[in-house]
């Protein structure tokens, strides 16, 4: 780790973008259940200035806004899965928290943590995929607070590498208020349910009319060096009655989509077999329901 030279704990988003505008070498600090393992590890370089925004209510708490839900970023995970809110309009995003690590880490961890951390695993990024999410980033370059906003699905440019600039701060997430009939689903595999990286995750979401499935979104992860969007898989299944063989051609076309990697959890074989069996499970799920 190196030597913290300056420690920043400011109580307003506007002191915090004005402490990115005026440093350089700046790390942000909110739960720490990703940043502090991987410093000790080396995998991450702790910069001379550590500002901790956990102080900061602009990035806290769930609200509906101009037909959207939006999260702060410092929401935790246990906080979305104690929300009415999420568990009645978002299941697929409480799916994925109550598969999320164990409860202390939970307690600590926050959404917009494990988005900037942008692991191709990341529990709560592929729901967010799924259900046409943005991030919403601020900064302050010109005296005056900016924001802009980004799909989520244009977010991730590589493992830990996302599109948010230096001097920007992520301020929270915002998700579409479903549509009525609007259906969604998660599935995690791993060792264990919670306590373990994903070896594959999926998420399912649409809007069933009358046996068919339209407006589709599927998302992979721990499949690619991002979350991915499945979008040949999405196309084979958008409108068409949700029958036998239209699930079994689009799991057969979600495990020739994906492109994963042999590691220490999975070979390549196996992660597409998961792919390829659990979407047609997840499919039949949605088809019987």
């Amino acid at each position: 780790m190196n030597t913290i030279e300056r420690y920043l704990a400011p109580t307003c988003l506007e002191e915090a973008l004005d402490c990115l505008h005026r440093h350089d070498g700046v790390t942000i600090l909110a739960g720490g259940t990703d940043l502090m393992p991987q410093s000790r590890a080396g995998r991450i370089r702790i910069q001379p200035t550590l500002l901790n925004i956990r102080r900061i209510p602009e990035l806290q708490g769930i609200t509906v806004e101009d037909g959207a839900i939006r999260i702060g970023a410092l929401t935790t995970v246990t906080e979305l899965l104690a929300s009415e809110l999420v568990r009645t309009r978002l299941p697929a995003l409480a799916e994925a928290c109550n598969h999320f690590a164990s409860d202390q880490i939970r307690n600590a961890a926050t959404i917009g943590g494990n988005i900037s951390n942008a692991s191709p695993a990341g529990d709560t990024l592929v729901p967010l995929l799924a259900l046409d999410a943005e991030v919403e980033l601020a900064a302050k370059p010109n005296g005056h607070i900016a924001r802009r906003r980004l799909p989520i699905a244009d977010y991730f440019t590589g493992p830990g590498r996302t599109r948010r600039e230096p001097h920007e701060l992520l301020a929270g997430v915002r998700i579409p208020l479903p549509a009525p009939g609007r259906v969604a689903h998660f599935f995690k595999f791993g060792t264990r349910p919670a306590l373990d990286i994903s070896t594959i995750s999926i998420a399912i979401a649409g809007t069933l009319i009358d046996g068919a499935l339209g407006d589709v979104r599927i998302a992979f992860g721990a499949v690619a060096p991002t979350p991915v969007r499945a979008r040949r898989t999405e196309a084979v299944l958008e409108g068409r009655p949700l029958n036998p063989a239209t699930i079994a051609g689009a799991a057969a076309v979600a495990r020739d989509e994906v492109d994963p990697i042999d590691d220490v959890r999975a070979s390549a074989w196996y992660r597409k077999e998961l792919i390829h069996n659990m979407t047609k499970r997840m499919l039949d799920h949605v088809a019987q329901a």
